[in-house]
């Protein structure tokens, strides 16, 4: 997963930016991850690992997501890397 965005006026409390990226595996929280954030992206990450794909579009293999913060929310785009 990656962060193409921060919406908002402040910064991820977490220290988050633009480029980070994450390789998820399984079902643990990335080290110096936002909790919030991944409980909100979690499900999609689930989709993703059993190939399914979202009526809104994306390429079957990708889908964009936002983090819960109001403020400051924080734009993942996570792919589904074939092995």
């Amino acid at each position: 997963m990656t962060i193409t965005e921060i919406m908002g006026k402040g910064t991820c409390p977490f220290k988050l930016k633009v480029g980070d990226t994450w390789e998820v595996r399984g079902e643990a929280v990335p080290e110096h991850f936002c909790g919030w954030a991944f409980q909100s992206i979690f499900p999609f990450l689930t989709v993703l690992r059993f190939n399914g794909v979202f009526p809104w579009g994306g390429e079957g293999n990708k889908v964009s997501v936002c983090c819960p913060d109001p403020a400051n929310p924080v734009v993942f785009e996570l792919e589904r890397i074939e092995e």
